[in-house]
């Protein structure tokens, strides 16, 4: 079956052409895959210190990467759903986007007003009487989310780079969680981490770590095993394929489609 994966990734691929080979000036550089990664890895999970007044806000609030925003429109929004945190308080990223000119942080989950769907039945008790949710004390998302502008592209930087441009209203000064969590894990996986290589017995986090998120998921269940394929890369190059079992990493595969391929519908796992 993979085989036949790769002999239809390998037909009659025709690259894009890129901004230099139509004759276009590219306005700014672009960030690599690596860079990308390094990005996201540096950033998730990472905590700081509210700075100033940082409203909880269904849209992205607006960070310009010059150290400017405008205070008064975040007043105005915190006047719906108030602060997020005090100032001095502690916050956390939890999910990082990157697009051409920005990256948006979501802090504390970002903000949901309504909670989960299950949260919004009711009940009642015969007829004539008021329902009820049948879910109580459940604490719903109240963060919100930062979008960094840059004038034209997110240009290569590195995470504590990012950090010191977001100093105004957070302060990542202290040791990152990144740092901790990293420091915490055996020293072969730290290798394969730094190497930006998956190994047998990792997590999915430290594979997150160490080569990013994959570009596909496939799941089945095989001799009554549930396993899930992390795939990565694109024809023509490198595919490799990463096998968890439960947790755990147990196969890591490189496969190399030639030149002349095409983009096919997502592999089939490997048998």
């Amino acid at each position: 079956m993979r085989t036949l994966s790769l002999l239809i990734l390998t037909a009659g691929f025709v690259a894009a052409p890129l901004p230099a080979q139509k004759g276009e000036e590219d306005p700014a550089p672009h960030l690599s895959k690596e860079e990308k990664i390094e990005l996201i890895r540096g950033l998730t999970a990472e905590t700081g210190i509210v700075k100033t007044f940082l409203p909880r806000s269904k849209k992205a609030l607006e960070f310009n990467a010059d150290g400017t925003w405008d205070q008064a429109e975040w007043k105005v929004i915190g006047r719906e759903y108030g602060p997020v945190a005090r100032v001095g308080d502690e916050v956390q990223i939890t999910k990082v986007d990157l697009s051409k000119d920005k990256i948006t942080f979501q802090i504390n989950g970002g903000l949901n007003t309504r909670g989960k769907w299950y949260e919004r039945i009711e009940g009642g008790m015969g007829s004539g009487n008021r329902g009820v949710p049948l879910s109580r004390g459940i604490t719903r998302s109240a963060g919100t989310t930062i979008a960094l502008h840059f004038p034209d592209r997110v240009p290569p930087m590195t995470a504590q780079e990012v950090k010191k441009l977001l100093a105004p209203v957070l302060d990542f000064s202290k040791r990152s969680a990144t740092e901790n969590y990293f420091d915490s894990l055996p020293p072969e996986i730290q290798e394969a981490i730094k190497a930006k290589r998956a190994e047998v017995g990792m997590t999915r986090d430290q594979v997150e770590m160490a080569i990013g998120r994959p570009r596909d998921r496939i799941r089945e269940t095989v001799d009554g095993e549930e396993l899930e394929d992390w795939i990565y890369g694109q024809p023509p190059g490198k595919i490799t394929f990463v096998t968890f079992a439960g947790t755990k990493v147990t196969k890591v595969q490189d496969h190399y489609a030639g030149l002349g391929g095409s983009t096919a519908p997502p592999l089939k796992s490997p048998q």
